[in-house]
């Protein structure tokens, strides 16, 4: 079918996408297109040199990639001269499954140039649900959980949302969990391991491209490693990805690492490594040593890589800086604990060693929160909280959370640019969003990288900084992260593909969202195709609805 992709090939390719030019089959370039693009430089996603060459398409499909011919005949042509044709890039961290039903024009992305969305990650999905639970569809911009009873019921309301872009998911092991054992902080037993294997294998059958986890957060937090290990094998026997939100990403980022690594190797996995980055002045440069532990595990024959998002800042839940039995019972759990005054000053204790280590309170920004005490405190920081109400930093927090039923969303400043440079410029690291927010303006103080991820990485750390080539950013956006679910007939700019493609003015990319005015869109992307359909012409939204939810082909157990 149309997207979706084909069972596993025998490996004949670089391990991080950087695949060998193949001869193109033979095209018709005399034959009417229903479009063709005309006088554009082409990067076609490999990592190769640009060149000038025109584009045909017809039904969706790339039908000629080659020289121009004055004898061609198009329904439409596209000028794209001393401009940059590209693949549309694929976000393979995102959490726009919690979004595109209520912003399916998914804008945000189309304005970078993102034609495709790998959502379900960190553990986080909108299904399975537990047997015994209705399908309810959740408020719009929340990460809710699970809303689904599987994934046709979740493809069939993003059909009827009619999305411009592409959805790729993932089945989260959070959600799985959920579904067999709540939010018990217990390991999981046999009959619990066989019930998430089930509920594993009918993701895998309707079409999920991996399993992801989000082990800093209940309930995928309370599993062991053995647990995943053997979620994992049933993936890898499934020809899955597995996608990882470490354990820790802080002052144990390489036990984390070490970890992740173990169950890939274990279960025979092939493994993602979710935006890879270090916490904390104690722990940047760390991200130097867990590269050397993935190049490692590459040379072993481990089938590993990672992905990481241009900034210096994170997004989460504030709930995540908490200790693990705090989170038993999940929000409400939580606010019980956090009304016992004895409890209560048990989490404080414990979160105490991390101020000033993985958690800044000059750097934890408030970015989402309901109605409450400190709705008006969006957009400022913990920091302020305690110094205005005279407590601690890690009482002030409690403070927030108790106040707003634990569900808090911040902005964390903790990381160091030379370790963000470090991680782009290794050879199997995609760009990534980790974003949400398909659309401006909205409610909250949210991180800039939902606006402007892709654009930053061609404008800041390409063009300004040098920290790549362009033909390699555009590479760790389109073709190496196809390859790691895989998507076959993606990511590349050539004969036979899916006419996902973006225009580009490289010298105009921006990201104009900040940390301070997050709300604004990137600019610089000119024209964007999805399965041939403009969706994006001169910088604005046609109207075009032509995504899709992609399914993978089923592998043979």
């Amino acid at each position: 079918m149309t997207g979706a992709a084909l069972p596993i090939p025998a490996r004949t390719h670089h391990p991080y996408g950087r695949t060998p030019r193949k001869r193109e089959p033979m095209s018709h370039p005399t034959a009417p297109y229903d479009l063709l693009i005309t006088g554009g430089s082409l990067l076609d996603g490999t990592g190769a040199a640009p060149r000038n060459a025109d584009i045909g398409v017809r039904a969706g499909r790339i039908v000629h990639v080659g020289a121009p011919d004055p004898a061609a005949r198009a329904a439409e042509v596209l000028d794209a001269s001393g401009l940059t044709v590209t693949p549309g890039f694929i976000d393979l961290h995102s959490h726009a499954d919690f979004s595109v039903l209520t912003s399916p024009g998914g804008e945000a992305c189309l304005r970078q140039g993102v034609t495709t969305v790998v959502t379900g990650n960190c553990g986080l999905s909108p299904f399975p649900l537990a047997p015994d639970k209705d399908p309810v569809v959740g408020g719009p911009g929340t990460l809710a959980g699970a809303q689904w009873r599987d994934l046709d019921g979740f493809a069939e309301a993003v059909e009827a949302a009619a999305p411009a872009l592409n959805i790729a998911p993932l089945v989260g092991h959070g959600a799985l969990r959920a579904a067999v054992m709540g939010d018990a902080r217990t390991g999981a037993g046999p009959v619990d391991l066989e019930a998430m294997r089930h509920l594993l294998a009918t993701a895998a059958d309707q079409g999920v491209f991996g399993i992801s986890t989000g082990l800093i957060y209940a309930p995928g937090s309370f599993a062991t490693t053995d647990e995943i290990i053997a979620l994992a094998a049933e993936a890898a026997r499934r020809g899955l990805l597995y996608a990882t939100h470490m354990r820790d990403e802080g002052d144990h980022v390489i036990e984390a690492v070490e970890e992740a690594l173990l169950i890939a190797k274990e279960a025979g996995v092939r493994l993602q490594i979710s935006h890879l980055k270090a916490m904390g002045p104690a722990n940047h440069g760390k991200v130097d040593k867990a590269l050397g532990l993935i190049e490692s595990a590459v040379a072993e024959g481990i089938d590993v890589a990672c992905d990481v998002y241009p900034y210096t800042a994170s997004s989460t839940r504030l709930t995540s800086r908490l200790p693990d039995w705090a989170m038993e019972g999940g929000p409400a759990g939580l606010l019980e604990r956090l009304g016992d005054p004895a409890t209560r000053a048990r989490i404080l204790e414990d979160l105490r060693p991390a101020v000033g280590r993985t958690f800044l309170p000059e750097g934890v920004v408030i970015a989402m929160l309901g109605p409450g005490q400190y709705a008006d405190r969006v957009g400022g920081t913990i920091a302020d909280i305690a110094r205005d109400e005279d407590v601690e930093p890690a009482a002030a927090a409690l403070n927030v959370l108790a106040a707003h039923q634990g569900e808090v969303m911040i902005v964390n400043h903790a990381m160091a640019e030379a370790d963000v440079d470090t991680v782009l410029r290794y050879p199997g690291s995609a760009v990534a969003s980790d974003g949400w927010i398909l659309r401006a303006p909205g409610d909250g103080h949210p991180h800039p990288r939902n606006f402007g991820t892709f654009a930053r990485v061609i404008g800041h750390y390409v063009r300004e900084r040098d920290v790549l080539q362009l033909a390699d950013a555009v590479r760790k956006m389109t073709s190496l992260p196809a390859s790691r679910l895989p998507l076959t007939d993606r990511g590349t700019v050539a004969v036979g593909q899916v006419a996902d493609l973006a225009v580009l003015d490289p010298a105009q990319v921006a990201d104009l969202a900040t940390y301070a005015d997050p709300w604004q869109y990137a600019e610089g992307t000119r024209h964007v195709l999805v399965a041939g359909e403009i969706v994006l012409r001169d910088g604005e939204l046609t109207g075009a609805r032509p995504g899709r939810l992609l399914r993978r082909l089923p592998a043979e157990v």
